[in-house]
């Protein structure tokens, strides 16, 4: 499988253009280094372990409520390594940090939730989570605005420069402000009613790997994203130095002629309200495979392309081999585009199926033997009348249809419920010539 690395950021083309999430974003924002790992204030973080962010990607103007998980869609986030959460000033979300307390240890690296905001409101702006390579206003975290941590480091911590997290956090601390704060937070699942403390994966009170619930939630009056051309909302950051996997649900606002509409994302396909949509962006790691429409291995569920699992292009064409345009090079059929004597889908069939012109005379009928409805279809070389006849062995006339000034292609039914089992003779006559055709009545 090809994994392209841009910048520290798995970059993944749009499930579908119609949909309000157009898809999730991880992001690598730091790797711990030695230095790192002697903090103790913080409560240590071991070298290697890996910063990620998730990101919801959304259209411009949408706007994200929450994100949460109930008994059809589950929240889960877990690694094969404990989540490491700061001891000193770790917060469950992001919109409890003070400013100032991302210059200490490595307290920048905690694990928590948020959906937009990174920082409390300070003075007239508040800061929000933005993509490391769309931070163009520095960095206030990092190197000689660190702390040093425990051992007083002097060049400062979080200076690592591991190009698989991009752009060094002194350089992009992958924050912003705007003049917006959110109100009405809103928070289940996470903190404990009684003690106010977190036990979950976000809380420093319990070393965790996994977080899981059907009973959980975290909203507020709605964001958007710093830029509002991306529009892309930060929802985690999560520090391990294990392998990362998630099963998010999310719920946004946007406007429909004018109406405010609710829609909600949900990561696994078992669909339960008209409001819901699936979608595989919200699980990770995502699932590669033939995601190319153009492929007969196409899956709707594969969001990124494995090498190899496209295979067979798909070929158009009708797979009936009754229909007079039938193809045997056809692997997908669509509706509506076989063509029969009679019926082509309002289409010229003698255009689809210019075989039937000339002077030509066929008949065919099916289904023989037949139990209840026989169908014969007559394929004419020119317009003419057609006479259609049924005779039992002896000789008797039972059916008869007559067609004046018949189309080059036409086709009946005969009802043989009535009529005994036994063998009886189809006999199909134009200008053109006549056929005969045994049919067996069972």
């Amino acid at each position: 499988m090809k994994t392209i690395a841009i910048l520290g950021i798995f970059f993944l083309s749009t499930l579908n253009s119609f949909s309000q999430l157009e898809k999730i974003i991880v992001e690598r924002y730091y790797v711990t280094d030695s230095n790192d790992a002697t903090d103790l204030i913080g409560g240590g973080v071991e070298e290697g372990s890996v910063t990620y962010r998730i990101y919801v990607d959304m259209q411009p103007g949408t706007i994200l409520k929450s994100i949460y998980g109930d008994a059809a869609h589950p929240f889960n986030i877990s690694s094969t390594e404990i989540f490491f959460n700061n001891e000193s000033d770790g917060q469950s979300f992001g919109k409890d940090f003070l400013k100032a307390r991302y210059q200490e240890n490595t307290v920048a690296l905690d694990t928590w939730l948020t959906i937009g905001q990174t920082t409390r409101k300070q003075g007239p702006v508040t800061h929000y989570g933005i993509l490391k390579y769309q931070d163009d206003n520095g960095s206030f975290v990092g190197g000689v605005n660190n702390d040093g941590g425990s051992e007083l480091i002097s060049a400062g911590l979080l200076i690592n420069e591991d190009p698989s997290a991009g752009i060094a956090l002194t350089i992009a601390d992958g924050m912003d402000t705007l003049d917006f704060t959110p109100t009405d937070w809103y928070s289940n699942g996470i903190l404990d009613f009684v003690t106010g403390e977190d036990p979950t994966i976000f809380g420093s009170v319990n070393e965790l790997s996994s977080f899981s619930s059907d009973n959980f939630i975290l909203q507020n009056s709605g964001v958007k994203g710093v830029l509002p051309d991306s529009n892309q909302v930060i929802i985690a950051q999560l520090t391990t130095k294990g392998e990362l996997s998630f099963n998010i649900n999310i719920e946004v606002e946007f406007l429909v002629d004018g109406v405010t509409t609710i829609r909600k994302y949900v990561s696994t396909n078992d669909i339960v309200s008209s409001d819901e949509e699936y979608n595989p962006f919200l699980s990770y790691p995502f699932a590669c495979g033939c995601n190319n429409p153009d492929f007969v291995e196409y899956d709707p569920s594969f969001i990124c392309l494995a090498e190899g699992a496209c295979l067979t292009p798909v070929v158009i064409g009708c797979m009936d081999p009754l229909a007079c345009n039938y193809s045997e090079e056809a692997n997908t059929q669509l509706d509506n585009i076989c063509c029969y004597p009679g019926w082509c889908a309002n289409l010229n069939i003698e255009e689809v199926c210019p075989q039937l012109k000339g002077a030509s005379f066929d008949v065919e009928a099916y289904p023989n033997p037949a139990e209840n409805q026989l169908i014969y279809r007559v394929l004419s070389g020119e317009q003419s009348d057609i006479s259609v006849k049924l005779y039992t062995v002896y000789g008797n006339t039972i059916y008869e249809e007559t067609y004046l000034d018949a189309p080059f292609n036409l086709s009946g039914e005969i009802d043989l419920s009535s009529f005994p089992v036994g063998l009886y003779q189809l006999r199909v006559s134009s200008t053109l010539g006549e056929q005969i055709t045994l049919i067996v009545k069972i």
